[in-house]
């Protein structure tokens, strides 16, 4: 279906717009397109009448668009217009009742009805305006909702901001407890190895020398040992920081520098006019009674960090008490070995034997005071030689050492057997002594009768060396410790001698090696003592002891002491 409409005058304009509005709507289209028409439509008509010329409108609802659900509007120019080049003016709007319309949308002429179908055109103009509003207020709906939901978000990334925050406080918290329990770790540790290391060592001096190879260079860059009365600072020159000098008046660190030190139980001082350019921790070396001295460090880098200056005076202390305890073994060990050595007898002429012993205080740890031996007459011109070892060191072992040395003599005096001597021994510790135990070999030589009678109680057993050179052991059954709770009766052995053999009495810390055990030992001094000549022992018994030593005692570090007696049998008087 097509309409027409020719459009000279602004009535005829009017006309056909009302016409177009009407025949819309009864086709169908939307309120808003039909108002979107109308309104291009006027404009379009206005510009044609400025023009000039008459215009044709045409409404096509038929054909093609009409079958698509289509209303297809076209303002053909006037000729004028056609020659000067104005181009058609077309659109289409959907009528989804495109075949159905309730009327043909005529205006009659009649200005009355003319106004009137104006003023009802508004009525699309009213709908769409009353759409318009709600759109407004939906515009305005949703921009509120689109407000509160910024406030929501920017609330929503404040809380994520202050949470993120939180987390990196926690994590960075976490990460500083972290490294303080790491750096406590590692201090604690090096606290512990330190100690450890200074502990290990009964010598006050190499004691001394450690703690240096300690601290530097992790927590000092230099260390200074002020013992008081070490023999060797009494004499010397170099003189000691005020810093030191009041440490060791006071029994209280020190810290001088040219700035605070706020290092925990340090009192600061001013800096040192020896070197004031560098910061010094003085801290004592504290005992019971008075300070031993006292250790002046420099820092490794500007300062220390407090927690590893507390831990640099825990060190002190122990180091103090190891320093301290070290001398204390040393004095002791020197009064055990003094008394030892004053204990330990010379050796008796006798005609027919040549006698030669050694004793070597032990070079590690307080092992010295329970080894010894002995050689005297007997009244019958008999010859006693005996080598012990009691249980235990130091001042106590020495001290019943020598009451076994003085009750063997006592004994001796009444021509006992070495066996019995034995045994009247051990009844006299167990008595004295219940918890002391001790060993001992006793041989018994007389100028004018080639044999040998012995005796071994708990003891290593005695080496004999042939004039051929041969080497045999006197492993004979042996009585055990003196000392024992129980009674025993320790036997006589006996061996013929013949002139040029050689008895060699000893202590376990001649023959005995911790990784090895003792019968390795014994085996090496038999083969040492089977490579002397004969004429070496007769010539030179004094110097064959020493070459008999090395070889048994040059492999290791003696941590015990050690005796050895060595009886060369020349034979007779007359012989």
């Amino acid at each position: 279906m097509m309409r027409t409409w020719q459009i000279t005058t602004v009535t005829d304009a009017a006309r056909a717009r009302i016409s177009l509005a009407r025949l819309a709507a009864a086709y169908g289209v939307p309120t808003v397109e039909r108002t979107r028409l109308a309104a291009a439509l006027s404009a379009h008509l206005r510009q044609c009448l400025t023009k000039g010329g008459t215009w044709r409108l045409t409404m096509d609802v038929a054909g093609s668009p009409a079958e698509e659900g289509l209303l297809h509007v076209v303002v053909t120019p006037s000729p004028e217009a056609c020659a000067a080049g104005e181009p058609l003016w077309e659109v289409t709007v959907p009528c989804p009742e495109a075949t159905e319309a309730a009327e043909d949308g005529t205006v009659a002429d009649d200005p009355a009805a003319l106004s009137e179908a104006l003023l009802g055109a508004d009525e699309d103009t009213a709908v769409v305006l009353d759409k318009l509003t709600e759109q407004e207020d939906l515009v305005l709906f949703h921009r509120e909702e689109l407000h509160q939901t910024n406030q929501g978000v920017l609330a929503l990334h404040a809380e994520l901001d202050a949470a993120g925050r939180a987390q990196r406080e926690a994590f960075a918290a976490e990460r500083s407890a972290r490294n303080e329990a790491e750096s406590a770790r590692r201090r604690l540790t090096f606290l512990a190895d330190a100690s450890a290391v200074l502990t290990a060592s009964l010598n006050h001096e190499e004691i001394v020398r450690r703690l240096p190879d300690l601290l530097v260079p992790e927590y000092a860059r230099s260390v200074d040992i002020w013992l008081f009365d070490h023999d060797e600072d009494k004499h010397r020159s170099a003189p000691h920081t005020a810093a030191a000098v009041v440490a060791a008046r006071t029994g209280r660190p020190q810290y001088a520098a040219d700035h605070p030190g706020n290092l925990p139980g340090v009192e600061d001082q001013p800096a040192s006019a020896l070197d004031p350019g560098r910061p010094l921790l003085c801290v004592p070396l504290p005992t019971r009674r008075a300070p031993l001295g006292v250790l002046t460090l420099s820092p490794p880098g500007a300062r220390w960090d407090p927690d590893d200056a507390v831990m640099l005076i825990e060190l002190t202390r122990r180091a103090s008490i190891a320093i301290e305890n070290a001398r204390r073994f040393e004095h002791n060990r020197d009064i055990a070995e003094t008394l030892q050595r004053a204990l330990l007898t010379d050796l008796p002429t006798t005609p027919g034997l040549s006698l030669a012993a050694r004793y070597l205080p032990a070079t590690h740890g307080l092992n010295i005071g329970g080894d010894w031996y002995d050689a005297f007459p007997q009244r019958d011109g008999g010859l006693i030689t005996v080598i012990g070892d009691v249980t235990g060191h130091g001042l106590h072992a020495a001290v019943m050492m020598s009451q076994l040395r003085t009750a063997l003599r006592a004994y001796a005096v009444d021509g006992d057997s070495p066996g019995r001597l034995l045994t009247r021994l051990h009844r006299f510790l167990h008595h004295l002594q219940p918890d002391l135990y001790a060993t001992a070999v006793i041989a018994r030589f007389h100028p004018d009768e080639p044999t040998l009678t012995w005796a071994a109680a708990g003891h290593p057993p005695p080496v004999l060396r042939l004039p051929d050179g041969t080497v045999r052991t006197l492993d004979a059954k042996p009585g055990a410790m003196l000392g024992i709770p129980l009674t025993q009766e320790i036997a006589d052995h006996t061996e013929q001698l013949e002139p040029g053999s050689t008895l060699a009495l000893y202590t376990d810390g001649l023959v005995e090696r911790r990784a090895q055990g003792i019968d390795p030992g014994i085996e090496r001094l038999a083969t040492a003592l089977g490579g002397f000549r004969s004429a070496e022992l007769d010539a030179d018994l004094e110097g064959s002891a020493d070459r008999l030593l090395h070889p048994l005692l040059s492999d290791s570090e003696r941590d015990d002491d050690v005796c050895l007696l060595l009886c060369h049998f020349q034979g007779g008087v007359d012989s």
